[in-house]
């Protein structure tokens, strides 16, 4: 694996020097994981678009005043679960904003209004009733968490999730995009990936590039992700996601990561990363996939026949045929993943609660994928 030194130095390499970068990483790849490239079939549920955090990219946010912003009511969220089960979907991923309810009183009065004192409390109740009345998997993406609050939520998740984005202190400065964001203080956030470790949850976690990072900020948050795998081995996998500039926000006119960037930074990852650790790119955000599987990738994340990517709406999902042709053009081949990967499957009783792990049993085949395909 890459060391910091050796990672720092590739800065702005192209030409033959990035292609023998990626073909590197490619290598790697290939070695751990082989030509098999992966991908889950699920739901999107936006459980509340509220939070207490302004990042100057996001558009996804709305404050309580406005008449935008909601609480996803319970039968909304079971309408969106059955129709995702009718086509075939075996996750639901439940995002949310960060604890709206500590800022806004509006929040906490909507809350109580439903019977919950926290976002937490209606979230265990939301997987919970996920788990009792259809037949998929919840995978839990609430951002930083107590180690209270994912006690409660690993019994009805298969899987959690938050983004690291980035370990720059710098971007919390005023005039940058984390000013005023307390749940993006980077210690925060790699608190909740150890907290993860210590309850064994399989996590997903990343970085976000091209939001004012350096390079050497970018490496860096790989190797503090790749360091708490290391002491507690639950990071299932890890984003490489490139901003995506939106209109009517601060950051409308920045610069998008170009495709080099984005090679960079994923041969780069796949480098330091520990090689168990899945690498993906989320492919609505820049159409290259050739590109993102000659540059270390082995999987392409959640995709859903059903809801959108909430937030990159504009940023439609591609057809599971475009991957699966993008794949053989490789010399690889798509299938279809769950929100838990094999290798914590074949630990469930230190992972998994007992109510997930027999639900697997129906849904995946011997090898822990997808028992059902879609391609």
């Amino acid at each position: 694996m890459f060391s910091k030194s050796q990672a720092v130095a590739l800065e702005g390499v192209t030409g033959d020097t990035l292609t023998q970068l990626c073909q590197s990483a490619f290598d790697v790849r290939e070695q751990h994981w082989g030509r098999c490239v992966t991908y889950s079939r699920k739901v999107f549920v936006p459980l509340t678009n509220m939070c207490r955090d302004t990042c100057t990219y996001c558009t996804f946010v709305k404050h309580p005043d406005s008449p935008l912003s909601y609480i996803m009511s319970a039968e909304q969220v079971l309408e969106v679960v059955a129709d995702g089960q009718q086509i075939g979907c075996k996750e639901v991923l439940f995002s949310l904003g960060e604890k709206p309810e500590r800022r806004y009183p509006q929040v906490r009065e909507q809350l109580a209004g439903m019977g919950y004192e926290s976002m937490t409390d209606y979230l265990v109740d939301s997987c919970q009733m996920v788990i009792d009345q259809s037949e998929l998997l919840p995978h839990v993406n609430a951002g930083t968490m107590s180690l209270d609050e994912i006690r409660r939520l690993k019994p009805v998740s298969a899987s959690m999730g938050m983004m690291l984005e980035t370990v720059s202190k710098r971007l919390l400065v005023k005039g940058n995009v984390h000013y005023a964001c307390p749940d993006k203080v980077p210690v925060q956030r790699l608190r909740t990936l150890e907290r993860a470790g210590q309850l064994d949850v399989p996590f997903t976690t990343g970085i976000l590039i091209g939001i004012g990072e350096t390079w050497t900020e970018r490496v860096e948050s790989l190797i503090a992700i790749n360091e708490i795998h290391q002491q507690y081995g639950h990071i299932q996998e890890v984003i490489v996601q490139n901003f995506c500039a939106k209109a009517d926000t601060p950051m409308a006119n920045a610069a998008e990561p170009e495709l080099d960037d984005m090679r960079r930074t994923l041969a780069v990852a796949r480098l330091i990363l520990d090689p168990s650790i899945s690498l993906q790119a989320p492919p609505n955000l820049q159409r290259r996939y050739g590109a993102y599987l000659q540059a270390g990738i082995n999987d392409f994340g959640g995709i859903s026949p059903l809801t959108l990517d909430h937030i990159n709406p504009e940023r439609i999902w591609p057809q599971i045929s475009q991957l699966a042709s993008a794949c053989e053009e490789n010399g690889d081949y798509l299938q279809e993943r769950l929100a838990v990967y094999p290798k914590y499957q074949r630990h469930a009783q230190r992972y998994l609660d007992e109510h997930i792990s027999s639900r697997l049993g129906s849904i995946a085949r011997a090898d822990g994928l997808a028992a059902q395909q879609f391609l």
